[in-house]
């Protein structure tokens, strides 16, 4: 299996990183999938898919590098870095600064890099054609293409739901340490003991991280990956798809009896926050206007069975112990 060998230091020092740039390269993944990953992605897909595959028909050579750079179980790194674990202060707007930073990794990339990630990812040497002309410049521009027309038109509430998820797993290591946090992050994931994290069941040798810098990037796409720099400042990063990401309304929760004692939409929007949720997650979830949510949140948050707090912009929402054993009692119906 693949496991890490982290240090206690590394993991006191940890920190979770909201990345433009990981949210829009999990963005690039899910438009190479071809197909809506959940029912919630559908909308989108069908929006921005075929323009995509548009995108690619006019730079064939871009489309052959990124499916490359996909590699068979592993990505090329020079397409995936590494978060920073000391990022500078968010600026004011809608984040296109901060990925524009961000993309300046991929851009600076030096030819020779490329076809050595290239040939990590494939097992083998690609040919030259495809590492001429500034390949790392080219998929850059497709990946900044992936930022502005697909990801930036939502980024605002997609951080909201990055935001949420670093509160809920906060939570979860208050509650029940690194295990349980580090556990639910992906699958095949967990904590081993002794300094051991899991990262898969995949034959690859265990990594010694030491007192390198450890960051958890979340990511509303369902995908994922690992990534490190082995030069200062050493860095290791874990890319996980996040909670809560929107999903169709037939998906909610059933209220069941809560429903007769709550009100159908209530118990729903109760039932939804068993991890911390903004607003706009919940109108996403739901299918229900903005006031109505809001309404019923004040409602549940003058009987106590919800609480609010604030991640970064986002005002959050979760249920108290009331909250949850309201719901622990209906559920035993």
């Amino acid at each position: 299996m693949g496991w890490w060998q982290i240090s206690t230091d590394a993991l006191a020092g940890s920190r979770f990183v909201i990345s433009p740039l990981a949210e829009t390269t999990a963005t690039l993944f899910a438009l190479e999938r071809g197909a809506p990953a959940h029912p919630g992605e559908r909308e989108w897909f069908e929006a921005h898919g075929p323009a995509y595959r548009a995108r690619l028909a006019a730079d064939p050579r871009a489309a052959e590098l990124v499916r490359a750079a996909r590699g068979n179980g592993w990505n090329a790194d020079f397409l995936t870095p590494t978060p920073g674990a000391d990022p500078a202060p968010v600026p004011e707007g809608d984040g296109t600064a901060e990925f524009t930073r961000e993309l300046e990794r991929i851009r600076e990339t030096p030819p020779e890099s490329v076809r050595a990630d290239l040939a990590v990812a494939q097992g083998r040497q690609v040919p030259d054609r495809l590492t001429r002309h500034d390949p790392a410049g080219r998929v850059a521009d497709l990946v900044e293409w992936v930022w502005t027309e697909t990801v930036l038109p939502y980024w605002p509430a997609r951080r909201r739901i990055c935001e949420a998820d670093v509160v809920a797993r906060t939570r979860q290591l208050t509650l029940g340490g690194w295990a349980a946090a580090l556990e639910a992050m992906r699958p095949r994931m967990r904590w081993l003991g002794e300094g051991r994290l899991q990262i898969n069941t995949r034959d690859y040798p265990p990594r010694e991280v030491g007192d390198a810098r450890l960051v958890f990037v979340p990511v509303t796409p369902r995908s994922g990956w690992v990534c490190w720099e082995e030069r200062p400042p050493y860095r290791y990063g874990l890319v996980y798809p996040c909670t809560g990401p929107a999903v169709a309304p037939d998906g909610a929760a059933e209220p069941g009896a809560l429903g007769r004692l709550l009100g159908t939409h209530r118990a729903r929007v109760l039932l939804l926050l068993d991890t911390p949720k903004s607003t706009t997650q919940l109108v996403g979830l739901t299918g229900m206007a903005l006031g109505s949510v809001g309404r019923h949140l004040k409602v549940l948050l003058d009987a106590r069975l919800v609480v609010r707090q604030r991640a970064g912009r986002s005002v959050l929402y979760c249920r108290t112990a009331a909250g949850d054993g309201l719901v622990a009692a209906q559920s035993e119906e």
